[in-house]
């Protein structure tokens, strides 16, 4: 397989380029970074392909992603990825931008049933039936020079991309091609939301177990472990794991001692972080009554499984009268939210969670099963 590859390693070609993409219908776009020890993903190259060419950029030789970041955001031209939650994140990260239109091609294959959370390769296999190599998937991105063989499979993805893309989107129907160009916005919208650390405490499994003033404490120390993630760079269960933000809640030690003898308390975590998680338990326990949180509601009870299983069939059957795959109809953790609203004897709302497209096709027929069970 030939292939046209351009180079960008200097401010001025990528202002031009992008400049040049400006034109373009559609680009396809993938990134190679590395994401071991820290926090945000450290990009060590950006693919983008037409269809005809591709580029590949050095970003350890940009500084200024003005360009790239008005690309990105201009409306006429689709931006191709697949998969793409962690490219996103390179892309926020150097820009400040997030890709609209968003095309992923994974989310374009569910559409069309060909099958749910598709890997690439078996995407590229099943639509191109071409065989992609494996042996750079971790591969040091960071390191230069770059091998041949790093550069080929990173042309070789991106190109393969632009062609499934063209594949992809002839078989779209005009309204999936709109649900799928929504599920792009809301993904993007969704990491583009200013962060709310207070509300943090909120995901952290079987904080429902927890009185209001335990999730004072649990807030507080779920917020100050985003805050040191972002400032050391470093992933958050390397500052504290999240079964000891619930420990340190429930038990809530009073000194050095027993905050070492919390089980899963890392010996390291006590030396360089011990002193400051204490003070922030004992601010959390200062708090008046009315500023803790409302106590969680619990999980659905074990008698719930018949209509959420009823809940899932019907959805099951609108996949079928769409065409798309069931997991795209709607999450297990949106038919439990509709489920809390009403259970046991309704009636029902439905859930924030349950948007756009989703809500104004699916919602009414699984308020309708709620309301004439079997």
């Amino acid at each position: 397989m030939t292939m046209d590859i351009h180079w960008i390693c200097d401010d001025a070609a990528l202002q031009q380029v992008c400049s040049n993409w400006q034109q373009r219908p559609f680009i396809a776009m993938d990134t190679e970074f590395m994401r071991v020890d820290t926090f945000y993903p450290e990009v060590g190259l950006i693919q983008v392909s037409d269809g005809q060419k591709v580029w590949l950029i050095d970003p350890l030789r940009i500084t200024n992603w003005q360009a790239l970041g008005d690309l990105l955001t201009t409306p006429s031209v689709v931006k191709v990825l697949h998969a793409c939650s962690e490219d996103l994140e390179v892309f926020l990260r150097l820009t400040g931008q997030l890709p609209q239109p968003l095309f992923d091609t994974q989310l374009a294959a569910a559409y069309l049933n060909l099958g749910f959370s598709m890997g690439y390769s078996r995407l590229v296999g099943q639509i191109l039936a071409v065989e992609l190599p494996k042996g750079e998937t971790r591969s040091d991105w960071l390191h230069r020079p770059l091998t041949d063989t790093q550069i080929r499979y990173a042309a070789e993805d991106v190109q393969h991309l632009a062609e499934i893309y063209q594949v992809l989107d002839v078989r779209l129907s005009s309204e999936k091609r709109a649900w799928l160009l929504e599920d792009g916005q809301e993904i993007t919208e969704q990491l583009g939301r200013e962060l709310d650390l207070d509300s943090l405490y909120l995901e952290v499994k079987q904080a429902w177990r927890l009185r209001p003033q335990q999730l004072a404490v649990l807030r507080s120390l779920a917020a100050w472990r985003e805050q040191q993630a972002i400032s050391r760079n470093q992933p958050r269960n390397r500052i504290v794991r999240e079964n000891t933000l619930w420990s340190l809640a429930c038990h809530q030690p009073k000194d050095i001692e027993a905050l070492a003898r919390l089980e899963d308390m890392h010996p390291k975590t006590v030396r360089q972080d011990g002193a400051q998680l204490l003070e922030l338990i004992r601010q959390a326990q200062r708090l008046p009554a009315e500023a803790w949180p409302q106590r969680l509601p619990e999980p659905l009870p074990i008698e719930s499984s018949g209509p959420l299983k009823h809940l899932r069939a019907i959805a099951q059957q609108e996949a079928v009268r769409l065409d798309i795959a069931p997991e795209l109809v709607v999450r297990r953790k949106t038919l439990e939210a509709l489920l809390k609203t009403g259970y046991p004897k309704g009636p029902y709302r439905l859930p924030d969670s349950l948007r756009g497209w989703r809500r104004a096709q699916i919602g009414p027929v699984l308020l309708a099963a709620l309301e004439n069970p079997l």
